[in-house]
């Protein structure tokens, strides 16, 4: 006689009978690791470290300025003057 262990389906085994049948098996319920509401914060913040960190090279060593000068002010003023100066 054979044992309970060999008349039992594995999972997999019943899911592909099931959707041979037309029948969908049923979705396995998935936990995210980094939650949406999570990433809806962390993003955001990525992004303009990114932006700030993008700035200071590009003012500082492909420019050839002080990389911290473009946190001021006073350059966001002058180059505001040089973009909108009427020729």
């Amino acid at each position: 006689m054979p044992d309970n262990a060999s008349k039992l389906q594995t999972k997999e085994e019943h899911d592909k009978k099931k959707q041979a049948e037309g029948k969908k098996a049923p979705k396995k319920q998935r936990r995210r690791a980094f939650p949406i509401w999570l990433r809806l914060l962390v993003v955001p913040v990525i992004l303009i470290i990114f932006l700030l960190l993008g700035m200071l090279f590009g003012y500082g060593v492909l420019g050839d300025g002080n990389a911290f000068d473009v946190l001021k002010r006073d350059t966001w003023t002058h180059i505001y003057n040089l973009v909108n100066e009427k020729s």
